[in-house]
């Protein structure tokens, strides 16, 4: 069975630090770019970040000069560092991975809480 695994959501004060890990259970084969997606209540799922095996990243305009993404390919891995955390970031993260042959495959989200 496919899983992906998202985990380090929590609560953080405006203007924290948050890193967000994702880790895919390897069964998943030929994957391509994995991507970062947040939804706030109320509000449409966004992508806000990816990277692709060849190390080319995308950002939103929202979190560009805020987040990072880094992969780590041997361990099935993503992650995604935030900076300077506004509460209008607080939403569940998802993570996916997209295979070359169009499969999309998701986590489970983890929550996100910028809050004082």
């Amino acid at each position: 069975q496919v899983q992906l695994v998202e985990s380090g959501g929590g609560l953080v004060q405006p203007g924290g630090s948050l890193r967000l890990s994702c880790v895919h259970s390897g069964s998943i084969s030929n994957v391509d770019t994995m991507d970062w997606y947040r939804q706030a209540p109320g509000k449409q799922r966004e992508l806000i970040a990816g990277i692709a095996t060849s190390g080319r990243t995308h950002f939103a305009d929202s979190v560009a000069d805020r987040f990072t993404i880094s992969r780590d390919n041997a361990k099935n891995a993503v992650y995604l560092h935030m900076d300077s955390l506004k509460p209008e970031d607080t939403a569940v993260y998802y993570c996916s991975a997209n295979t070359y042959d169009d499969i999309t495959y998701w986590g489970q989200g983890t929550q996100v809480t910028v809050s004082s």
